[in-house]
């Protein structure tokens, strides 16, 4: 495999997996404005043109799980491109205060996040998704409008699950409830399932909200994600 090296506001730093280049970026253009988000990108080997997925990290920043899902899609075919949405506006956790950084504001960073991606020669252009987990499927879901395929792992609901988007929540999430989530042939609901269920941690207590990992509902939420992105975005 060929290191992935890209020089635009800073230096890529590659990380050497078996099936992906990975490459720190940080669009020099976007990063002129003031907050904009950086930017890491996971491709298969090959030269392209990939299909892509935008990737929101959850409220406690880009972590373990983050990657995880990012090294998942590049192992489909797609590029995966993870949006760091805190470190540019000094911060590194909104847990407990999520509306420091609104969705509307994190939807413009997917959006960007798109362009940016539809300017590269790797990337199938009329082919990109998104991804988002807890506060960033709420942004997922600022953002749906704007992409050919989106999924919310535990998103802040607000009524009816968009056309083109999939809704994953636990039936026992006491942070994100999945009673604020309506409608739709794209809203799975996990019985007895807690906020975070996909991530494969202890079982625990997380600023004042039961978390547990669920491996029937990850394992689930893992295939229905991997079809509806390949019957959306062609992979």
């Amino acid at each position: 495999m060929t290191r992935k090296t890209a020089v635009l506001a800073m230096t890529a730093v590659a990380v050497m997996l078996p099936f992906l280049s990975w490459a720190v970026l940080c669009d020099a253009a976007h990063a002129q404005s003031p907050g904009a988000a950086n930017y890491e990108l996971l491709t298969p080997s090959g030269a392209g043109p990939f299909p892509a997925v935008v990737v929101m990290h959850g409220c406690d920043g880009i972590n373990a799980n983050t990657r995880r899902w990012a090294e998942r899609l590049v192992g489909w075919g797609y590029a995966a491109l993870i949006v760091d949405s805190f470190r540019s506006r000094g911060l590194s956790n909104v847990c407990n205060r999520g509306a420091t950084l609104p969705a509307s504001v994190r939807a413009g960073d997917a959006i960007a996040a798109k362009d940016y991606l539809r300017s590269l020669p790797n990337i199938a252009k009329g082919r990109i998704g998104l991804i988002g987990f807890s506060h960033g499927g709420w942004a997922a879901l600022a953002a749906a409008g704007s992409f050919n395929a989106v999924v919310a792992f535990y998103p802040w609901c607000n009524g009816r699950v968009p056309a083109n988007t999939l809704v994953l929540i636990g039936s026992a999430d006491d942070w994100t409830p999945s009673q604020r989530c309506s409608g739709g042939a794209n809203l799975k609901v996990y019985s007895g399932a807690t906020h975070g269920f996909d991530a494969p941690r202890g079982e625990r207590t997380y600023f004042g909200h039961h978390m547990t990992y669920d491996a029937a509902a990850a394992d689930d939420a893992e295939d229905r994600t991997r079809r509806f992105f390949a019957a959306r975005l062609g992979r």
